[in-house]
């Protein structure tokens, strides 16, 4: 049995206030993937910029709302709590829209390759 103490908390807790940047904070990180909160105010991607990672996300919405271009598909995608998405390596996409009502709330886990 192991001593080593418990670490909890909630992703709702401590949520950023509005500022010029989302926020990103890494909650777990060990060999081969990486957890991190994402706090949106009415963020967006700058123009033209494209995230284009050479590592797989998965990524779910848990509060507030987002809209999500990804290169290859016909339509944006509206992700509303509980939606989550499986972005494969190399996959570009950008945040087209979040919510400016309230923070929108993202978990990311990111998938590198071994």
């Amino acid at each position: 049995m192991s001593d080593a103490p418990l670490e909890r908390g909630s992703l709702f807790w401590g949520l950023p206030d509005p500022g010029p940047e989302e926020s990103f904070e890494s909650l777990l990180a060990a060999p081969g993937f990486r957890v991190e909160r994402i706090v949106s105010h009415g963020h967006a991607s700058a123009e033209g910029f494209w995230y284009d990672q050479g590592w797989a996300e998965w990524v779910v919405v848990l509060s507030g709302e987002a809209l999500l271009e990804v290169e290859g598909e016909a339509e944006p995608l509206t992700l509303a709590p509980g939606d989550w998405v499986l972005l494969p390596a190399r996959r570009r996409h950008r945040v087209a829209w979040t919510s400016p009502n309230g923070p929108t709330v993202w978990l990311a886990i990111h998938a590198t390759p071994h």
